[in-house]
């Protein structure tokens, strides 16, 4: 499988994981709970597999930028969190970083 799309369903992973922990009540609610434990897991393992292929720097920075951007649009859809033009532009600010990285040859 290509290393980015282990990254794409690392990053999905992750992001499923992460909505789970809001909702798991602090780990009182199993099912949620396991979800965060697996997600999280099988992440880190699609990482682990994408780091093969492509450098620590990207994939690092692919993966922690689409995943927060990801959790924060989440947060404003699932759970009526407020979207500001402040958290809008670090958004932007985030992806044009990664980008960044990209363009500053960070894949080969």
């Amino acid at each position: 499988m290509p290393a980015f799309l282990l990254l794409a369903f690392a990053i999905l992973s992750e992001v499923g994981a992460t909505l789970a922990l809001r909702v798991s009540d602090g780990f009182s609610r199993p099912m949620p709970s396991a979800i965060v434990v697996v997600g999280y897991g099988i992440s880190f393992w699609l990482l682990a597999l994408a780091l093969k292929d492509i450098p620590v720097s990207l994939t690092y920075a692919i993966w922690s930028g689409v995943g927060t951007a990801l959790i924060a649009i989440a947060g404003v859809v699932a759970f009526g969190e407020t979207m500001n033009l402040m958290k809008l532009a670090s958004l932007g600010i985030i992806v044009l970083g990664v980008a960044g990285l990209s363009a500053a040859g960070g894949a080969h």
